[in-house]
């Protein structure tokens, strides 16, 4: 029977999670510390609350450590007592110094969710589904001190949807690497998996912030599609109207309209229809200023003379 490999958990959002749960029903594996981040504020109110690794820690009765940063002597001093085999990081969200990577006998690694070396960086599933990449997948690596550099352990494709958006490809990725880090472990614990070097060029993927998520309506509308299923479900891309901010969370492309970019050419059953730079965008599911994600086809009954306006003017 195999000694259990003992493995210190780092990881902070819902796409963390399928990793902890494999790993913690796993009977190749030990996990003996998970570590996150404190809770935050969230929500109306503000209400203090853990991340979501957090709360699967403790829903599986494991050991947790909500820590504001690994770079203290106090942090590694812990862990080196537990003495782990490896570090397993899932979307943890900070860089590792050398001694906390190096800690473990066999290091650590990172699944992260890209073919790596395509997007590198903080937004992988964005940047595919914003690039109309036709595949993604995820990838294990050793981690080394750069930013997803370190050497493959393993990896696997996945087609992207023409529906997916960020929520349903991360998910679904999630769930898909969870399985290929647990796989990979034992055999990485009993010299079955060598590392193999990241092929060149990398390209990359760096954080998103609210610029990147105002739609530019002079775009293809099959760019102004993908813009919306990259940041779908949260926090939306953005257009504006009458001075208001309108999010925008489903969209899929229509019939070409003769019309200036941005231009509400028409409402059907449907949505609500936008002139592109070229073709034109149904508008499924959007977002008013304060009220909550609707039909576009029900927003726009309660929209006086909504035909002819420009979106984003």
């Amino acid at each position: 029977m195999r000694t259990p490999v003992r493995a210190a958990f780092l990881g902070n959002d819902t796409w963390s999670v399928p990793t902890l749960e494999r790993l913690a029903r796993s009977e190749d594996v030990d996990v003996v510390l998970v570590v996150t981040n404190p809770p935050r504020p969230a929500g109306r109110g503000s209400k203090l609350t853990p991340t979501p690794v957090a709360g699967a820690a403790r829903r599986l009765a494991l050991p947790v450590e909500e820590t504001e940063t690994t770079r203290d002597e106090a942090f590694l001093d812990q862990l080196r007592s537990l003495a782990p085999d490896v570090s397993v990081v899932v979307a943890y969200g900070e860089l590792l110094s050398t001694d906390v990577l190096s800690s473990p006998r066999l290091g650590s690694v990172n699944l992260h969710f890209s073919l790596l070396p395509r997007w590198r960086g903080a937004s992988p599933v964005q940047h595919a589904i914003l690039a109309g990449d036709p595949v993604t997948g995820v990838t294990v690596i050793r981690m080394d001190e750069g930013l997803d550099t370190g050497p493959v352990l393993a990896r696997r494709e996945e087609p992207i949807r023409s529906d997916d958006d960020a929520g349903s490809l991360g998910a679904r990725l999630a769930g898909i690497g969870a399985d290929v880090l647990a796989e990979t472990l034992p055999g990485l614990a009993e010299g079955r998996v060598t590392p193999v070097p990241q092929a060149e060029p990398a390209t990359f993927a760096p954080k998103l912030g609210p610029a990147d998520r105002v739609i530019d309506w002079i775009q293809p509308a099959d760019a102004v599609v993908r813009r919306v299923r990259a940041f779908a479900p949260d926090p939306g891309a953005s257009t504006s109207l009458r001075g208001g901010d309108l999010k925008l969370f489903r969209a899929d492309e229509a019939v070409p309209a003769k019309a200036p970019p941005g231009t509400v050419v028409d409402i059907d059953r449907e949505g609500v229809i936008v002139a592109a730079g070229s073709g034109a965008v149904r508008l499924l599911e959007v977002a008013a200023p304060g009220r909550r994600r609707m039909s576009a086809s029900d927003w726009a009954r309660g929209v006086r003379d909504l035909v002819g306006e420009r979106l984003g003017s």
